[in-house]
């Protein structure tokens, strides 16, 4: 009981050995598995999946393969088992000629987890051959002199099983002169001889039949037979002998064909028949006398084909030399073949991967390579490396397998494709190489934003653009690929002229066209900025932006506006743009300005001025820049009393556009030249009337000229007492100012001009109408008026006289800003001179006290335009000053126009000292932009 238990505990200890060596070889990574030989395609020979601790689902998702150095593959996987099996019938003799132990290695590839399993599967051997002879008959001749107990070496037979399946016995059968005797080898092997047990008698039996049967020790035994044929001869008493028992030979593997290895010499001391010598091989592999021949004649063996080291390294011949009396001696003969540096290395892309993205992690696998020289020795020593600077490196895995991983981030926008060449070299002289190429496609990242192709972008286009007109196209690119790489554009928020931006302009998404959506007008958008923003299609998208800059051009689609004179009245309600002057005016004296103004910019305002028409073309000249009216001669007693000039205002825009002004110009010295020519021109006015309504009129015309001429001499004595009473004022309060010119008080830009009083002498009234005008003879004078009284306040600039309401002429048309664009210069500027600058916006004095002054002064001529008997202003009756020095026209009409101030009846020309007006913006009250001229047309 105690024994049983002592063997049964040792059985456990040796099966717990069994399972411990199992699991330490697969930990290592080694498999070994034994399978019998000539086992059919699909037999089991070990479960991988559990000896690995495989999931059958892991071995279909990653690509689990078997693969093997020789071109047979032997074994394979199991897909849905995990087993390894026989890819086909195996024969252990043809796999493993001259191994004892056959083992076959194969190795196990995990290709989606980059790993290497080795196994090893040892074939075993089956009695599957029979012992076999070289020759199935054998013929022997034998002296009858030949001693018994002479012994003659045999055939011996083959057996390519190993163990107890190999040969283990021979028998011989058939005549009673003869016995088998066995020699045992150096190896072990089995050497057959011929006993010669009794002398023979060629007499009694001339040949002798002989029966050598093999037998080997599988179950059932498995024989083979070979028939000896003895043929008694005559005596021969010496046998032939080898100079050396055994031959040894060191030959390259890439010797040539038929060079001779060695010469086996055996001599013999008969002579005639018994001592010519045949040499045969004796003992010799199939593969050997496939490769070695040996020449019976002279005993020389030759190459007769090519060698291969790394097939079979070494070569074992047995040499016969046998005499004519069928005498012989053997000789061994061992070649040796030497490794030569003749096969390259051989690399086996065991598994790799044809794309990677860009930023794949530094270290990732792309690819597991095997590396094999068949060669020995430093010949078969590989290195591998790499061509080239790449961002890569080899690393060793398993033995002789590598990976290539990457060394640092890829860029695909540097290089979006790799073609990896793989360099094995061996350690032979001179060294073999080898190389394979791997291709490696890079997969992009959305990591790069687009980049336009311009900093910023401008362009210009024309005003009264077609809506969907095409203004430029901006463009950028982006260095990643596929959808990553599609830009689309889109414009930022934002207003024009409280206008969102969107309602201006738009951009095309997909090719980055910008167009206008509507038409532009330069008089009221002069520049568009903003932003467009390009934008990729990757996840998440990056974008960029870029400035654009869209600058408006100015065409000429405004014609000149004439401010001064004013357009004619409807027929019948009198006269318009009168002007008066002295029969005794000089060449070169000023007798009135036309003024005219251009909304649009640059060259298309530049103005210039024409005398189309006049009743005298001698008599006044014109200034092509500054629309003044002067007389180019003295006037003649001959000359008419009134002159009409037609003036053609002109732009320099392509094509040019103009406007026309009508002045009419009174040449007066007295009241009767002047009562006359009103006379005539009521007479012209109404030349359909009767005698009677005519008449009529006249008287009181008469009776409204002598009212006036009476109201004007009153004025004149009030006006002298209030300058009078104004000096004295001043005198008083003012003392610090005593001794400064009255102009240094008045240096407001655009309002001077009408801040000055003029006197006149004579002022004649008429009747009802609204005929205006002016006698240029009077005086001039600097005073400021004095300020009026507080419980009365004058109205301010811009607003209506209460007492004029009655008879309010037509509303003058708000005027535009003065175009900056164009501008006189220093001497062709007028205004007062010596007069200081305004303030920002032109209209008011720059201190207290100028201010009021300047107010003192406004009032004043309003309260004179307010009386009712005043012959000063615009009021009704009035026909001594022109419309636009009458308290009506403020700086609501004129708003910056100090090109107009001229003294009548003078060639002196107010010039601005300060020469600052452009520099500063119009009033608030009287600056608002007119509208462009085609609106107006509207």
């Amino acid at each position: 009981m105690c024994t049983a238990g002592r063997r049964w505990g040792r059985r456990q200890r040796v099966l717990l050995w069994g399972v411990l060596l199992a699991a330490w070889e697969a930990a290592c990574g080694q498999l070994r598995y034994s399978v019998s030989e000539e086992m059919p395609k699909g037999s089991f020979v070990g479960d991988v999946a559990k000896d690995l601790g495989l999931q059958l689902l892991a071995l279909q998702d990653h690509g689990v393969r078997v693969v093997t150095e020789s071109t047979t593959q032997h074994f394979a996987l199991h897909g849905k088992t995990g087993y390894l099996v026989t890819a086909e019938r195996i024969d252990r003799e043809q796999l493993c000629r001259l191994v004892e132990k056959c083992v076959v290695r194969c190795e196990l590839v995990v290709e989606g987890e980059m790993k290497v399993y080795g196994i090893q599967v040892e074939i075993t051997d089956i009695n599957d051959n029979a012992p076999s002879f070289r020759e199935a008959e054998k013929e022997l001749r034998l002296s009858e002199t030949t001693v018994p107990g002479s012994r003659f070496p045999l055939a011996e037979a083959h057996d390519p099983d190993l163990g107890r399946n190999s040969l283990q016995s021979y028998e011989l059968s058939g005549d009673e002169h003869f016995s088998l005797a066995v020699q045992a080898g150096p190896g072990g092997d089995q050497r057959p001889e011929l006993v010669l047990t009794k002398a023979l008698d060629r007499e009694e039996a001339a040949v002798h039949e002989l029966v050598l049967r093999a037998s080997d020790g599988g179950d059932p035994a498995r024989t083979g037979t070979v028939r000896i044929r003895v043929t008694v001869l005559d005596a021969n008493d010496n046998t032939p002998v080898f100079s050396q028992s055994e031959y040894m030979v060191r030959v390259p593997e890439d010797v040539p064909v038929g060079s001779v290895l060695v010469i086996v010499m055996a001599t013999d001391e008969d002579e005639g028949l018994n001592g010519d010598m045949k040499y045969s091989f004796h003992k010799i592999s199939d593969r050997a006398s496939e490769l070695f021949h040996l020449n019976s004649e002279t005993g020389e063996i030759t190459v007769k084909n090519d060698l291969d080291f790394e097939e079979i390294p070494s070569h074992e011949l047995e040499v016969q030399a046998r005499d004519g009396g069928e005498l012989s001696d053997t000789a061994k003969v061992v070649i040796t073949v030497t490794d030569v540096n003749d096969n390259e290395p051989k690399i086996s892309m065991r598994s790799a991967l044809s794309e990677i993205s860009e930023d794949a992690p530094s270290g990732t696998v792309v690819a597991l390579l095997h590396l094999q020289d068949r060669d020995s020795g430093s010949n078969g020593e590989v290195r591998c490396s790499l061509n080239g600077t790449v961002p890569f490196r080899l690393e060793k895995s398993f033995e002789h397998y590598y990976h290539v991983v990457t060394a640092r981030e890829l860029d695909r926008e540097q290089v979006s494709e790799y073609n990896l060449t793989i360099w094995a070299a061996d350690g032979g002289s001179p060294s073999l190489q080898s190389s394979t190429v791997l291709a490696l496609r890079v997969l992009d990242v959305n990591d790069n934003a687009p980049v336009f192709t311009q900093e910023r972008y401008s362009a210009r286009l024309a005003e009264n653009n077609a809506a969907g007109a095409l203004v430029l196209t901006v463009r950028a690119t982006d260095a990643d690929w596929g959808q990553n790489a599609r830009v689309r554009y889109r414009l930022s928020e934002g207003w024009v002229r409280g206008l969102p931006l969107s309602s201006y302009v738009s951009v095309q998404a997909e090719t980055g066209a910008l167009y206008a959506l509507r038409s532009f007008d330069y008089e009221e958008v002069r520049e568009v900025e903003l932003w467009v923003r390009a934008e990729d299609g990757g996840s998440p998208a990056l974008s960029s932006n870029v400035s654009v800059r869209l600058l408006i051009v100015d065409e000429n689609d405004n014609a000149p506006q004439v401010l001064y004179p004013p357009p004619p009245p409807p027929a019948g309600a009198g006269w318009a743009g009168v002007e008066l002057a002295p029969r005794s005016s000089e060449p070169g004296a000023l007798v009135a300005k036309v003024v005219a103004v251009d909304a649009d910019a640059g060259q298309n305002a530049w103005l210039s001025y024409e005398l189309a028409k006049a009743t005298e073309p001698g008599l006044f000249r014109l200034g092509l820049h500054s629309g003044e009216v002067r007389t180019a001669r003295f006037p003649l007693a001959r000359d008419a009393a009134r002159h009409s000039l037609v003036v053609l205002v002109k732009d320099h825009g392509r094509p040019a556009l103009s406007a026309t002004a009508t002045l009419t110009v009174l040449l007066a010295d007295s009241v009767a030249e002047l009562l006359a020519e009103l006379g005539s021109s009521a007479d012209a006015a109404a030349p359909g009337e009767p005698a009677a309504s005519l008449t009529r009129w006249l008287v009181l015309a008469v009776a409204a000229v002598s009212c006036l001429f009476l109201a004007f001499l009153l004025l004149l004595l009030a006006l002298r007492l209030r300058r009078w009473r104004r000096s004295q004022l001043l005198a008083d309060t003012s003392g610090a100012l005593r001794g400064v010119p009255a102009t240094h008080f008045v240096g407001i830009d655009g309002v001077r001009a009408f801040l000055h009083s003029y006197s006149h002498e004579v002022s004649l009234t008429a009747d009802s109408r609204k005929s205006h005008l002016r006698f240029s003879g009077g005086s001039y004078c600097d005073t400021l008026p004095a300020r009026p009284l507080p419980d009365k306040p004058a109205p301010l600039l811009g607003e209506e006289d209460p007492a004029s309401s009655r008879t309010k002429e037509p509303a003058v048309p708000p005027q535009a800003q003065p175009n900056t664009d164009w501008r006189f210069s220093q001497t062709q500027r007028p205004g007062t001179s010596g007069s200081q600058n305004g303030e920002e916006a032109g209209a008011w004095p720059n201190n207290q006290f100028d201010t009021e002054m300047l107010q003192a002064m406004i009032l004043a001529s309003a309260n004179e335009a307010a009386d009712g008997n005043s012959t000063l202003g615009g009021g009704n009756g009035t026909m001594g000053l022109s419309a636009r020095y009458g308290p009506q026209f403020t700086l609501q009409h004129v708003p910056d126009y100090r090109q107009n101030v001229y003294i009548p009846g003078s060639n002196a020309t107010l010039t601005n000292a300060a020469g600052k007006r452009d520099a500063k913006n119009a009033a608030p009250a009287g600056g608002n932009k007119k509208k462009s001229g085609k609106k107006e047309k509207k």
